[in-house]
């Protein structure tokens, strides 16, 4: 089971290695729609294939970074399903999955962060060299000369300088790549110490009034 509630739009994925055409059942979450709709929809995807959860080999999240609220609720659903069903559970960057999406030795991928600052992954194939929060300027110097992959307009517009690839949002089926990679070599994600990739403190975190020094 593949879940990915980071950008505009959630998707889930059923895939089933056995088969050619691997991927067997996309179901789309329209809109910002994942809090009410993904645990749903992770269920006609099952009932349809026939499959329960005790038959699959992992649940796959991408944790981030993105939408606050949509990496919480894909990632607090994963963690459910995976522990539910006894299941292995496997965390992914969204920023890996832009990456992959372009061809380079290295590769820069950008999201939009908001307040005029972007999420910047620097990645080698499917090995994370970096991961920030950065304003403009500073990625202009960081992917100067570099591959850059973007997936928002406004993100192609601000980083224009770089002359950046504009791809499709990645969605759930992306992540089987880096899936049947970490299955394959064991590396899976223990639920009780996963935590999202937000890159960002959430707003409560930076808003937050310090606490009084005890005396």
């Amino acid at each position: 089971m593949l879940i990915d509630t980071c950008g505009s739009e959630g998707s889930v994925a059923l895939a089933d290695t056995s088969l050619a055409d691997a991927v067997v059942a996309v179901e789309v979450l329209p809109g910002r729609t994942a809090s009410e709709r993904l645990v749903p929809a992770v269920r006609r995807v099952m009932e349809a294939s026939g499959w329960r959860l005790g038959d699959l080999t992992a649940v796959v999240a991408v944790h981030g970074p993105g939408s606050f609220t949509g990496v919480r609720v894909g990632l607090s659903a994963a963690k459910g399903l995976s522990e539910a069903g006894g299941v292995p559970l496997i965390a992914v960057s969204q920023l890996a999955l832009l990456a992959a999406s372009a061809d380079g030795e290295v590769v820069y991928a950008v999201l939009d962060a908001g307040r005029g600052e972007f999420y910047l992954g620097k990645y080698a194939g499917h090995e994370c060299l970096r991961e920030a929060l950065l304003t403009g300027e500073e990625v202009l110097a960081a992917a100067a000369g570099g591959t850059v992959v973007v997936c928002e307009a406004k993100v192609a517009e601000a980083l224009a300088d770089l002359q950046p690839r504009v791809v499709a949002e990645p969605r759930a089926q992306d992540v089987l790549p880096f899936a049947l990679e970490r299955a394959a070599a064991g590396r899976f994600d223990d639920a009780a110490l996963l935590d999202a990739n937000y890159l960002r403190r959430t707003d409560a975190e930076i808003f937050a009034k310090p606490k009084s020094a005890v005396r």
